[in-house]
């Protein structure tokens, strides 16, 4: 009997094994890949002016539009943009675009990374909106886009839609749910590197009324702080203070409970009438509240027996024009770098024990360093000539947003990372295995 052949097999299955083993050992070593993710700026639609601020002339960007994966260097602290939107290799500082339209309203967004989900609590679908949203995918393959809207009727059919890769949709927001005067959207994607961007416009027939962004927000949650809400209080020949005006969602099945502090200079106390106040789910609610108050900013905080999103609309005059904000709630306040060359914002901290510590870069490169402290809210002034500033230390439980005035209008934005962090696992294979 001839044993060679299985001897040969036995033996040919445990070298296999062996080098298997071996192999295993070697390619299942980890590294990691730790970087920002590119951020989205939105395009500028026709009629609006667009400049973002940048912390470095150095700044790599990329025209999402022109189907080119060239990147360039920006040049300038405040770049213009004429059409298309940018893709920005921003490497952990967030940048700020600033969009207006002459004497008629601006605002301020975040430029971005790729979101999994946004809330937009503001616009209406009535007569007197001029409102857009924009969906941009940044990705190199197509993508798919569901958009749930809800107003004071309800929730509305599903919406889905495609997005050309490296292009964006502009969607006439009263085009969502025609006639409806409260409006909520969620854009979720099922597929693709999607940033969303909501523009507010109301007019009275020729005569505009203002303009802002509507910020986003990630995800419902129990507990919301507005950081940053304007007041300008009662003005000359005017009845009464403008009022403030709340809107709420609760997206899920369950009816909500819900509860606004104020917090301003002038103390914490809640306002009348907004005390457990009854918020039916699936349908957008709002409640109106005039505080006598003598602080220029204050801040709210929400809390609910069930997930809400939310923002705050403000009438104001800027530059001697009426227009209107919308503030939203922020994420509680990191460590992290903002661009804001050319804006001078008045940042607004919102917060039990407030302790945060700044670094401010100006434009000529040098450097100062500032502290903020207080109990409820507090306020700082960016310098004129700054061209970045660090959260280089911040309690816990601290909020912040960033009011604006300009020429052509008034605005609002979060204090918030457009992009943070990742870390990317990745195989390390041994190619000593191969070459001994």
């Amino acid at each position: 009997m001839n044993f060679s052949r299985p001897l040969r097999f036995i033996a040919f299955i445990a070298t296999a094994i062996v080098i298997a083993s071996a192999l295993n050992v070697a390619v299942t070593k980890k590294g990691f890949s730790e970087n920002y993710p590119a951020v989205v700026c939105p395009p500028t639609l026709p009629g609006l002016a667009s400049q973002i601020s940048l912390s470095s002339k150095k700044t790599q960007f990329q025209r999402l539009q022109n189907r080119s994966t060239k990147t360039e260097a920006v040049k300038v602290l405040r770049l213009p943009v004429m059409k298309d939107s940018l893709l920005f290799n921003s490497e952990g500082t967030t940048p700020v675009v600033w969009q207006s339209r002459t004497g008629s309203g601006a605002g301020g967004a975040l430029c971005s990374g790729p979101a999994s989900s946004q809330w937009f609590v503001g616009a209406s679908a009535d007569i007197t909106t001029k409102g857009r949203l924009i969906i941009v995918n940044s990705g190199l393959s197509d993508a798919v886009v569901d958009l749930n809207v809800f107003t004071e009727n309800g929730k509305q059919p599903l919406r889905t839609l495609n997005v050309p890769s490296k292009n964006y949709l502009v969607i006439a927001v009263d085009s969502l749910a025609p006639g409806d005067k409260t409006l909520t959207v969620n854009v979720l994607p099922r597929s693709g590197r999607i940033n969303s961007f909501v523009i507010d416009e109301q007019g009275k027939g020729l005569r505009a009324l203002g303009g802002d962004f509507v910020n986003p927000i990630n995800t419902p949650s129990r507990s919301l702080v507005i950081p940053a809400i304007p007041n300008q209080g009662k003005r000359p020949g005017q009845g009464a203070a403008p009022a403030h005006v709340l809107r709420l969602l609760t997206p899920g099945e369950v009816d909500a409970s819900v509860t606004v502090e104020l917090l301003s200079a002038d103390g914490v106390f809640i306002p009348v009438g907004l005390n457990s106040r009854a918020v039916s789910a699936g349908v957008v609610t709002e409640f109106t509240f005039s505080p006598k108050i003598s602080s220029s900013a204050f801040a709210v905080k929400i809390t609910s027996t069930e997930p809400v999103v939310a923002a705050v609309e403000s009438s104001v005059v800027s530059g001697g024009r009426r227009d209107f904000v919308w503030s939203t709630p922020a994420p509680e306040l990191t460590e992290f770098t903002m661009a804001v060359t050319g804006l001078s914002p008045l940042v607004v901290f919102a917060g039990s024990e407030i302790n945060v510590a700044v670094e401010v870069t100006l434009v000529n490169g040098k450097v100062s360093r500032n502290a903020i402290k207080g109990s409820d809210i507090a306020t700082w002034r960016v310098p004129a000539s700054a061209r970045s500033f660090t959260i280089t230390k911040v309690g816990e439980q601290t909020y912040a947003g960033a009011l604006v005035s300009s020429v052509n209008g008034y605005g609002y934005f979060p204090i918030a990372p457009g992009s943070v962090l990742t870390r990317v696992e990745i195989p390390d294979s041994n190619i000593r295995i191969l070459n001994p």
